[in-house]
């Protein structure tokens, strides 16, 4: 494939030489220049894991702070430049970290997937509303209780062969489920 480490040996050794070309600088370059561009944008807890040098963190703060297209374009050419000097286990880590901002961490979509599943186990299953008062007994079973049953008449199509409706009951289940399951730090909402 282009650019990978075999086509990169290849070029090299069609051309006699192992240095970049200009083409492959400006590549680089440019991927650095953009990878800046994308570190504005990293949330202030993600960037305070990163081992970024001094420079870099008030280069990239400044360039927050500027407002003018052309300084702005100008700070992003110099955030590319200390990019390019950033040893690869940093850049990893600044990708890693984009990544996860973007995606989110594999803990809090575990989290957001076994808080779906209660909510539709607690809708479609008479027997989960005990599981679910045994696992977390501090949760208001009026309150849930009165939800399954709203979100259970909301689920009925009003026509047949309409789709199914969810309305605010649904929301709110979901809501009290993810609550509780973030405060049981013990794993007791893990039986899923």
């Amino acid at each position: 494939a282009e650019g990978s480490e075999l086509d990169l040996e290849l070029k090299a050794e069609l051309k006699g030489t192992t240095e970049s070309s200009k083409t492959d600088l400006k590549r680089e370059s440019t991927e650095m220049q953009k990878l800046g561009e994308a570190l504005l944008t990293l949330r202030a807890d993600l960037m305070d894991t990163l081992a970024l040098p001094e420079k870099l963190t008030d280069a990239v703060a400044e360039a927050k702070r500027i407002t003018n297209f052309e300084g702005k374009r100008r700070q992003m050419q110099f955030i590319g430049k200390l990019m390019r000097l950033l040893e690869p286990e940093v850049l990893e880590q600044i990708r890693q970290a984009l990544d996860e901002q973007h995606n989110g961490s594999a803990q809090e979509n575990l989290a957001l997937h076994q808080a779906e599943q209660w909510r539709d186990r607690l809708i479609a299953d008479e027997d989960a509303f005990g599981q679910w008062m045994g696992a977390f007994a501090d949760t208001d079973s009026q309150q849930l209780r009165a939800l399954i049953r709203q979100a259970r008449k909301d689920a009925k199509p009003e026509k047949p062969g309409e789709a199914l409706r969810h309305g605010r009951a649904y929301r709110d289940i979901f809501q009290i489920v993810r609550q509780h399951l973030s405060g049981a730090t013990d794993g007791a909402g893990d039986n899923a």
